[in-house]
């Protein structure tokens, strides 16, 4: 009989580890999402699983190029995924299909090459800020429309997608 209450609480013992591990991680460390729309098109698409690293950013700022979870300024209960490309203090201009940082054309080698998108700016990051842009830039709500991110907005790195399971990757 001791044998089997053993094994029970040996089990029991096993589970609530497990729980209080995955509540630790997704509280601390890893959150997955759900992409709600197709405004990163063709990095993202509506209906994909992403895994967001919330430590990423522990260790070092958020980065030009970086995808994003925040979230969304105007509505912080709702949750943002957009590409980061302007960090604060600097100037951002979209003229003639191509991104602009202080004056420097910035390739973006994560769009088609038929990608177009309206002219904007040029306007100033604020310090604390960043501006940011959805992948299928005529079909996103982004920095163009409701402004800049501050950073105590931003939840994570947008890091692996897994589902669907043949796009299984990193996200670049």
């Amino acid at each position: 009989m001791a044998n089997k209450t053993s094994f029970f609480s040996d089990i029991l013992e096993s589970l609530v580890i497990a729980v209080l591990l995955a509540v630790l991680l997704r509280a601390f460390v890893f959150v997955p999402r759900v992409i709600p729309s197709g405004s990163m098109i063709p990095t993202l698409y509506e209906k994909d699983r992403i895994i967001v690293s919330k430590i990423t950013y522990r260790f070092h700022p958020p980065q030009r190029g970086d995808v994003i979870v925040f979230r969304y300024p105007l509505d912080p209960k709702r949750n943002y995924v957009k590409r980061l490309v302007g960090l604060g203090g600097e100037t951002v201009l979209l003229s003639e299909n191509k991104l602009y940082i202080n004056d420097r054309l910035v390739p973006e080698t994560y769009l088609p090459p038929e990608t177009s998108f309206y002219d904007f700016g040029p306007i100033k990051v604020p310090p604390g800020s960043y501006f940011v842009l959805g992948d299928n830039r005529m079909n996103s709500q982004d920095s163009r429309v409701w402004g800049f991110v501050e950073r105590r907005l931003i939840i994570g790195k947008a890091v692996l997608l897994y589902w669907p399971p043949n796009r299984i990757g990193t996200i670049r």
